[in-house]
């Protein structure tokens, strides 16, 4: 019996250092060798939050980002749970189209549906094209920029699909807005 106990121990303590320390640690090296930025968290220069976490922007200035359940609070990552029949998700609906109306009473196209629905974690920095070029003419106007520069700002900030066919193609609302104030 001692024998049996004395072997798991063994075996326990090996498999802790195996799968507890020496594996974390090589893969810890090898991220941060082959994606530094990814495994540093995709901080941004200047420390203000990272590329792959909405921030809130409703100024007209800015891209709109997608409505967060979370209220962009990392901490508490998660959608709303609201069923397309409540209430609450119905008000947070009608009220981003009215501030989009607002913000932009010129604009007769349909707003997509992106602006107004929140992404499952409620932390999701990327709007759909459509969603950007929807936004396009107000950023442009309320920045003093003709459209066609805004315009190609949005495409240098537009992801591809993943290998040409999986996914949309999406804007980064975050990279895309603090390239905007650099100019």
């Amino acid at each position: 019996m001692l024998t049996q106990l004395k072997n798991a121990i063994v075996c326990f303590v090996i498999l802790t250092v195996l799968t507890g320390v020496a594996y974390p640690l090589i893969v810890t090296a090898v991220a941060q060798v082959a994606f530094k930025h990814q495994a540093s968290g995709s901080l941004l220069e200047d420390g203000k939050g990272s590329s792959l976490i909405g921030q809130n922007f409703d100024d007209p200035r800015y891209f709109w980002g997608r409505l967060s359940g979370a209220g962009y609070n990392a901490a508490a990552s998660s959608g709303t749970n609201f069923a397309m029949t409540n209430p609450a998700l119905i008000d947070a609906a009608r009220a981003r189209i009215d501030a989009l109306k607002q913000a932009d009473p010129t604009n007769a196209a349909p707003i997509p549906v992106d602006l107004v629905t929140a992404s499952g974690s409620g932390l999701d920095p990327h709007i759909s094209l459509a969603a950007a070029r929807y936004q396009l003419p107000r950023v442009a106007r309320a920045r003093g920029l003709a459209d066609s520069d805004v315009e190609r700002l949005v495409a240098q900030h537009t992801e591809r699909r993943l290998l040409g066919v999986l996914g949309e193609e999406r804007v980064n609302v975050v990279l895309l807005n603090r390239t905007l104030d650099l100019r």
